[in-house]
């Protein structure tokens, strides 16, 4: 049904082209200009209604205007004998036409806007018709003698109508920037009609009202076109504005324009001007179309030199806030610096600041919450600093301030920022309610050094950006004023991130295994494959140092994945040689990154499929971060690792976010107590009561515990009171390679390690 509906058009165009044939040879050529014209403006009347247009009062306003065109057209057809004023009957309910037609031209203008260079190249277009048809057609009939008043009237006032119809479709046709073809056939139409009223307007300067009756046929086509317009599915597009976004003198438009500019000395040649009416309507028409000529050239040049401003500062501030972005902050520093006069005592200081918090407010109350606080951020800081102060806006979340003054100056604005940011915000969620957010902010400070130079601006906010970093790192929300030291660190860090991608890319990273024993036994239950780096420069460099680094640098996917290959790999090897027995396990961290895939699982699968290890044997260790911040994706990929049967564990429970909700709700199978509270045990008795919680917690929840960082038997003794049955640390040995492990443990292959009797061995 759709599909005919969207066809209607071409039926409809069919049907005009018929029946203009028809009259054209003269077989029913009344019934065939009746039909057309009937069938119009059933077309215009209930065609918007067939694709939904709205709104619909243009297209009511044609309907009308093609209903007096008919009866025009029919009232005239039959006084064509009688004499005037009679016989100009028809041309009345003409006339009433054109200004309904008119008057949905101005109702469709209404809706797409009237810009002013298109109305100002739109009466030039009019002022030079208008010229042409004083000229050539209204003069000429007006000076017809003998000629009754009433026809006088009409003949000279079709030029008229003709005029400021075209001065409106002008105006429509520059202010679109895209053409349907329903625009199209409508544009066709008006040039249809402009057409036949011109013929008889030719024939009007002779005195002649009625012309041969070919001389209609342009009115068929326009009715024929009209009614397609309106069937056309891009009707709707019609009521809606699509302007053009600069209205710049193009060739189409040219095309339109420069007829109208030459119209006056075209007519003063050809028809020359020895009348003072002729001279008065030459005149008068030439300066108006120079002074429109002007004025457009002159808007065109301001209206440049506006865009060109509008660009320059949509280039150098952030369109959010408003405030400067990091290019236009960049040019500010650079003339601080560059100042040879500074305020005795005043160096220039910079304060880049992260919001704590903000993706939060993103994630919980949408982003439009979040271009809320941001803005209401800017406009605080604005608020409580200085005049003087640069104010910059650099990232999604981070603000920088710039301003020459003293340290304690300095000092007090450090403060003034961090109280009006730490202050409530109210924000509007997505769902039109309203929500109070407290965030914070973590913040870098940093001085230019004396003699700086202009040109040190970006090693200057490269400065900040680190004591920023180095404040968020020492537990967010405060500040952190520079010094060379986190230079260094950074270089530092920078060069072991370049080593470690070299070191990944090539495997020269290794695995130490650190046994997991039953504590009543002393033997092992299972191994934590524990990733190492031996650098042939730097030498040793510690885990908390590169997996940091990794993890920051998106390098720790790949080495995750490394490390689950190879300890996988390696737990095959063992079982394979008989070093461990069959209910030996592997415990290996995995990084959010790595949860945050989803092929995660269906990869691991292949990895423990290839090297022939049950999933129940390997153990994935997460972070109570992933609990309380992981993703419905992260969850998901914790699911399809339990369904394959891979055991998960809290490692370091008990230092973050650890709540009995949170386990519940995630699917893990064990905790491990952090070794901060295992050092206090037999000395702290608060540290005894946090593992007694644990452990209740954990067997009430069926979970498995292990104790990390045993080191002492005391420590072992006081784990196995309190109902601990596995553990690892330095009591039982440090993390070894393979070989070493192998030697130190194969002894004790065939024993059968006893899990908690609720920890389920699949």
């Amino acid at each position: 049904m759709s599909l005919r509906r969207d066809r209607l058009w071409l039926a409809f165009l069919a049907l005009g082209t018929i029946c203009t044939v028809l009259f054209a040879v003269n077989v029913a050529a009344d019934l065939a200009s009746a039909v057309i014209g009937g069938v119009c403006v059933l077309a215009w009347a209930f065609g918007p209604r067939l694709h939904g247009v709205w709104p619909r009062r243009p297209w009511r306003l044609m309907t009308a205007a093609a209903s007096f065109f008919l009866v025009g057209i029919i009232v005239r057809a039959m006084l064509v004998e009688q004499p005037a004023p009679i016989a100009q009957i028809g041309d009345a309910f003409t006339v009433c036409g054109f200004g309904f037609f008119i008057a949905s031209l101005v109702t469709f203008q209404s809706r797409w806007g009237m810009d002013r260079h298109a109305l100002l190249d739109g009466l030039i277009v009019c002022i030079g018709a208008a010229l042409a048809s004083t000229l050539l057609f209204v003069l000429p009939t007006a000076s017809i003698p003998g000629r009754p008043l009433i026809v006088t009237l009409i003949a000279g006032l079709y030029p008229l109508l003709d005029t400021v119809t075209v001065l409106l479709v002008a105006n429509l046709a520059f202010t679109t920037a895209v053409r349907q073809p329903s625009f199209m056939l409508m544009g066709s139409m008006m040039v249809l009609v402009f057409c036949g009223d011109l013929g008889y307007a030719i024939i009007g300067r002779n005195g002649d009202v009625t012309g041969p009756r070919l001389m209609a046929l342009p009115f068929l086509l326009a009715f024929t076109l009209g009614g397609a317009a309106a069937l056309h599915p891009t009707a709707k597009a019609l009521a809606r504005a699509t302007p053009l976004p600069i209205q710049a003198w193009s060739l189409p438009r040219m095309l339109l324009i420069g007829p109208a500019v030459a119209m006056p000395f075209v007519l003063t040649v050809t028809l020359g001007a020895e009348t003072p009416v002729k001279r008065w309507a030459l005149g008068l028409g030439g300066a108006a179309i120079v002074a429109l000529l002007l004025v457009r050239a002159s808007d065109a040049v301001q209206s440049h030199a506006a865009a060109q401003r509008r660009f320059e500062h949509q280039a150098t501030h952030d369109p959010l806030t408003g405030l400067p972005n990091r290019r236009m902050l960049s040019i500010m520093v650079e003339r601080l610096l560059g100042d040879d006069r500074p305020e005795r005592g005043a160096n220039v200081w910079m304060f880049y600041l992260d919001l704590d918090g903000f993706k939060l407010v993103n994630d919980s109350w949408g982003h439009t919450a979040g271009d809320q606080l941001i803005i209401d951020v800017g406009t605080r800081l604005r608020h409580a600093l200085p005049p003087a102060a640069t104010i910059a806006r650099v990232g999604g979340d981070e603000f920088v301030v710039v301003q020459r003054c003293t340290e304690p100056e300095a000092m007090a604005n450090a403060r003034r920022i961090m109280e009006c940011v730490e202050r409530p915000l109210v924000v509007v969620t997505a769902e039109g309610a309203t929500a109070d957010v407290v965030i914070g902010a973590s913040m870098g400070i940093v001085q230019s050094p004396k003699g700086a130079r202009a040109d040190q601006a970006d090693a200057l906010m490269r400065d900040a950006d680190t004591a920023m970093y180095r404040a968020k790192e020492s537990g967010r929300n405060r500040w952190t004023v520079f010094d060379a030291s986190m230079r260094d660190a950074v270089r530092e860090r920078v060069e072991i991130e370049v080593a470690l991608r070299a070191a990944v890319a090539h495997e020269q990273l290794s695995i130490a295994y650190q046994p997991i024993v039953t504590m009543i036994t002393g033997r092992p239950a299972g191994a934590e494959a524990l990733c190492r780096w031996q650098h042939p420069v730097r030498g040793w460099i510690g885990p908390n140092m590169f997996i940091a680094v990794a993890e920051d640098s998106n390098l720790i996917s790949a080495l995750g994945a490394w490390v689950l290959r190879e300890s996988v790999s390696q737990l095959a090897r063992w079982r394979a040689d008989g070093v461990v027995d069959d209910d030996f396990w592997m415990s290996v961290n995995v990084s959010p990154r790595q949860l945050g895939d989803p092929a995660f699982a269906e990869r691991l699968a292949g990895t423990l499929r290839q090297a022939g290890v049950p999933a129940a044997n390997l153990v994935l260790e997460i972070t109570e971060s992933v609990m309380v911040d992981g993703s419905d994706l992260t969850e998901r990929v914790l699911v399809e690792l339990r369904a394959l049967g891979v055991r998960i564990a809290v490692d370091d429970f008990g230092t973050g976010f650890s709540a009995l909700g949170y386990l519940r709700r995630h699917p893990v199978t064990g905790v491990k107590i952090d070794r901060s509270f295992v050092n206090g045990l037999g000395t702290s008795a608060e540290d005894e009561e946090i593992v007694r919680a644990v452990v209740a917690m954990s067997s009430a929840l069926h979970l498995a515990v292990v104790a990390e960082g045993v080191e002492t038997p005391a420590q072992r003794d006081v784990l196995i009171a309190l109902g601990v049955p596995l553990a690892q640390g330095w009591l039982w040995g440090r993390a070894v390679d393979p070989a070493t492990f192998a030697d130190t443990w194969a002894g004790n292959q065939a024993v059968r390690v006893a899990l908690p009797a609720a920890v389920p061995s699949d």
